[in-house]
């Protein structure tokens, strides 16, 4: 039960960072949200699975994020 309610927060979180990070990150692909699961788990699991929170909780924390989470955030694309 407790594996199926992790699995679930994750894909809450993926959803949630796919709807709220940039329009690039709005596409969702799977490297873009797996870029910003350590991150949201290391600085925002409070707010999981709570989608819009723990996306405001990550902008609120862009200078901790890791730097291909960072990118998301920023909107940059990797050169």
């Amino acid at each position: 039960m407790k594996t199926m309610l992790s699995t679930a927060a994750t894909g809450c979180l993926f959803l949630g960072l796919a709807l709220i990070a940039t329009p690039a990150a709005a596409q969702g692909t799977p490297e873009q949200r797996a870029a910003c699961e350590q991150d949201a788990y290391r600085l925002c699991s409070q707010y999981i699975p709570d989608e819009r929170r723990t996306g405001n909780c990550l902008s609120r924390n862009r200078v901790k994020l890791s730097p291909a989470c960072r990118r998301l955030f920023s909107g940059r694309k990797r050169r």
